[in-house]
């Protein structure tokens, strides 16, 4: 198995150099040259198997022996075992045929401990196979920082250094990443929104003379590692309801995009998916571009629901490369363009995403009316993340005998403070996190400026 960039000017390489490169060395995202095909038999052949079993069947032709069979199903097998429940992502039916996709049973509380937990080994096998250590710089909106972390603490191959909005999280996803005192880990709040540590981080990778020489490698959603892992509870989601032998749907709550982009993986793969819908906060540019062709950026408003408050979509790439037929130079032209003005989908592309994609967006008033209105009906309290895609579900779905799986991406325990907006008394963290909001915190606030985050990085890194 080879990668590619969406740009197609950076050389292609395996999967164990993806994993160590994340951002491709022309600016572009890594996709697989050519992707794996499930029969209905084998599709067939997954269901009522073990998630751990399940992913390594739909991970291995990505992985394509750059880790022995033996040595990756190990590494699965001790990601999933660090789950609080037995079925990793268990699925919890709302009525009829609408059902929760539950992603948040792992140890920060959220769905990208599905992938971060993976990440971290691979990258600590990876690395010590290698005799190197390397430096992570990620920036978060929320989640993916504490993920990240709680995957790398361990690692002994590899410092972690993550920026997060200064004050623009909320206080559990705050504490989750500030109270991990390990010697590899740092926190850095910057002075700014996500778009201005996304972007810091983006530059760090175009240019990594600072680290002289040191590995920079990326756990956000732009490592493939990251969206390969994801696919794999569509997959198991998608045969626990019947698939091959019926359509399912999907709505997923989405700001990077690496989320649903693995459920588009999944039905190019094989698993028969009706409808995938975008669901967004008031920061919308999915919606609006996948509505109305209105592909630019707006300023960023802070919501109920803070990690999709994102102005860039940066996996989006990856999805414009498949409906651009992998035209590297399209995307480069129609990016340059897009950080420049507004910019707009060609005809023909924008009609292949409209095949599949549906999208809708909410506001604050909504999310706490759905946290209201889904307790009412199900019992369930939502978060307001998963609020979004519970509206979504509803107002974008095209056929009801249709299983439609909205993904519930985060405990309602990380966000207490719309939790209580909506009227109730809040949810009690698990027991492993019950003594967070008493726990030392250690994190550095600085400017969001290139120059003082690197000189912080460069400074602290060990060895």
């Amino acid at each position: 198995m080879r990668y590619i960039s969406t740009r197609g000017q950076a050389p292609a390489l395996g999967f164990e150099d993806v994993v160590l490169t994340g951002l491709a060395s022309d600016g572009g995202l890594y996709v697989p040259e050519t992707l794996p095909q499930f029969s209905a038999e084998e599709l067939t052949a997954m269901a009522g198997e073990s998630y751990a079993e399940i992913a390594f069947r739909v991970m291995k032709p990505f992985v394509d022996g750059a880790i022995d069979d033996e040595t990756f199903r190990e590494l699965v097998r001790e990601t999933y075992a660090t789950f609080s429940h037995d079925a990793v992502v268990p699925l919890n039916q709302l009525d009829s045929n609408h059902y929760l996709l539950e992603l948040f049973h792992g140890p920060t509380l959220a769905f990208k401990d599905v992938a971060l937990q993976l990440l971290g080994r691979l990258l600590d096998h990876f690395l010590a196979k290698r005799g190197e250590r390397a430096v992570i710089m990620g920036a978060t909106s929320g989640d993916t920082g504490s993920a990240a972390i709680e995957g790398c603490r361990a690692c002994d191959h590899v410092d972690i250094f993550i920026l997060h909005p200064h004050n623009r999280v909320s206080e559990v996803q705050r504490r989750q990443m500030t109270s991990v005192l390990a010697p590899n880990v740092f926190n850095v709040a910057i002075e700014g929104n996500f778009d201005d540590a996304q972007a810091m981080v983006k530059a760090s990778f175009a240019d990594q003379d600072f680290l002289d020489g040191t590995r920079l490698v990326a756990v956000n959603s732009i490592n493939w590692a990251r969206i390969m892992a994801q696919t794999v509870y569509y997959v198991a989601a998608g045969v626990a309801l019947g698939a091959p032998a019926r359509q399912v749907s999907f709505t997923v709550p989405s700001a990077n995009f690496g989320n649903i982009f693995a459920g588009y993986l999944a039905s190019r793969m094989g698993l028969p998916v009706r409808q995938l819908v975008i669901a967004t906060n008031a920061n919308d540019i999915l919606h609006r571009t996948i509505s109305s062709n209105d592909f630019s950026r707006q300023e960023l408003k802070a919501t109920l629901a803070p990690s999709m408050d994102i102005v860039v979509s940066s996996n989006f790439e990856r999805l414009l490369f498949e409906a651009y037929g992998r035209d590297g130079q399209a995307i480069r032209e129609l990016l340059e363009h897009f950080s420049r003005e507004p910019a707009a989908l060609a005809d023909a592309p924008l009609a292949r995403l409209r095949e599949l994609f549906s999208s809708h967006s909410v506001d604050d008033e909504t999310i706490l009316e759905v946290i209201r209105e889904a307790h009412q009906r199900t019992g369930e309290i939502l978060d307001p993340h998963t609020a979004t895609g519970y509206r979504a579900a509803e107002v974008c779905r095209t056929d009801t005998a249709t299983p439609m799986i909205t993904l519930a991406t985060a405990h309602p325990a990380k966000f207490a403070e719309a939790v209580a907006r909506a009227g109730f008394a809040g949810v009690d963290l698990p027991p492993h996190l019950h003594d967070l909001l008493e726990r030392e915190e250690r994190y550095s606030v600085l400017p969001a400026e290139l120059a003082a985050v690197q000189d912080f990085v460069r400074e602290n890194r060990r060895g």
